[in-house]
């Protein structure tokens, strides 16, 4: 069974993407008032070797050949294969949260938490492969240009100015898919944005989705 883990923000955490072996989120404050766990994935490995890698915002997209893929996967192996590993585990000092997703065969869910820098001898592997799936790059890679980004909105107020809200669905706290066109110049991922509406400020963040992925 898929360990559930909750990370603190509804619906901002990466939902099922189809035909994944392996998704990584990575979650980490870098700027006073980010929200982490809308950030788009770190990493997604498809089964036909399609691959996305995120930042604290955007995606890009590419493809690996056969053996690059059958390379990933067999140290994702590896890590199955640790020793006494559960849902959670702990890597050493810092809050940094890596949620590692294992789909292919049996589903695998791993919350680290920490620097893997600092991991013990034992989790070794895993360390190694977060390090490495965090900091992927591959000469196919391109800007992803998402078709819908999901939607989320809490009462808040961010320092500074707020946007209006000109779109004719009414903004309601909660979680909901909208095309990317609506938004083509608003912060997306971790970087949230202030809305006014009606003498009420929200605090609206814009997570791309990826082809199929349901929140």
């Amino acid at each position: 069974l898929v360990a559930a883990i909750s990370l603190g923000v509804p619906g901002a955490s990466a939902g099922e993407i189809p035909d994944a072996v392996v998704v990584l989120e990575t979650h980490a404050e870098t700027l006073p008032g980010d929200v982490p766990e809308a950030a788009p994935p770190r990493f997604v490995l498809l089964h036909d070797g399609q691959v996305f890698v995120g930042g604290t915002g955007r995606l890009a997209a590419g493809r690996l050949s056969s053996k690059e893929a059958k390379a990933i996967e067999k140290r994702l192996s590896a890590v199955r294969r640790l020793s006494g590993l559960g849902s959670s585990v702990s890597l050493g000092p810092g809050a940094t949260r890596h949620r590692l997703v294992l789909r292919k065969g049996r589903p695998l869910e791993i919350l680290a938490t920490g620097d893997p820098a600092g991991a013990p001898p034992a989790l070794l592997p895993l360390a190694s492969l977060l390090n490495d799936l965090e900091a992927f790059d591959h000469p196919s890679l391109r800007p992803y240009a998402p078709k819908e980004y999901l939607l989320n909105v809490r009462a808040g107020a961010l320092p500074g100015g707020c946007r209006p809200w000109l779109l004719r669905e009414p903004l309601t706290e909660g979680s909901r898919t909208l095309p990317a066109s609506h938004f083509p110049t608003w912060p997306t991922g971790a970087r949230p944005a202030s809305v006014c509406v009606d003498g009420k400020t929200y605090v609206v963040t814009l997570r791309p989705l990826l082809p199929g992925e349901r929140p």
